[in-house]
């Protein structure tokens, strides 16, 4: 944020904290697609990794998903490789490189990318950030320094982030 930016205007935040062979996070995207569609550029949606060890190739997702950012659609890579879950288990890194191409994204540079491993450091600071703020499972969701743990249940979840975000919004105003 600029420092030319008023006081009080802040935009409230809201870290998912999100694993992309986890099928807790494929239903969680409906919920984060509704967040986006209610508040638009008013709270900002942030990516944070949480691979978990019992899906092997949830590291990899996580890289393929900052070289996504990287090259624009980050949120789109997120999305569409949750929508084929189910299939990252037997495809691994050449479903995460057949994705990016099937979005217009670089695909050479995606293996590249995987390869070099130019995002762990990106990676290795949010799942350690994660652990220290007490995520066990994804989703995980913070907003206004409240935790909201999807992984359990997503049932009211959304509501309860929307009552943060409001009244964060509302403080803000």
């Amino acid at each position: 944020m600029s420092d030319s930016t008023p006081a009080g205007t802040e935009t409230p935040v809201l870290d998912v904290w999100c694993e992309l062979q986890c099928p807790d996070c494929r239903s969680a995207l409906d919920d984060v697609r509704a967040l986006r569609a209610r508040y638009g550029d008013r709270l900002e949606l942030r990516l944070r990794h949480f691979p978990l060890e019992k899906h092997k190739h949830a590291f990899a997702a996580a890289q393929a998903a900052e070289e996504a950012l990287e090259q624009g659609k980050g949120w789109e890579y997120v999305g569409a490789v949750l929508e084929r879950v189910a299939d990252l288990d037997r495809g691994g890194e050449d479903l995460l490189v057949e994705v990016a191409r099937e979005l217009g994204l670089d695909a050479e540079e995606f293996d590249t990318a995987l390869i070099d491993g130019r995002h762990i450091l990106i990676v290795d600071a949010d799942q350690a950030e994660g652990k220290a703020i007490g995520v066990t499972g994804t989703p995980t969701y913070v907003i206004g320094g409240e935790r909201l743990d999807g992984g359990k249940s997503q049932e009211g979840l959304r509501e309860r982030i929307e009552e943060i975000a409001d009244r964060l919004l509302a403080a803000g105003a």
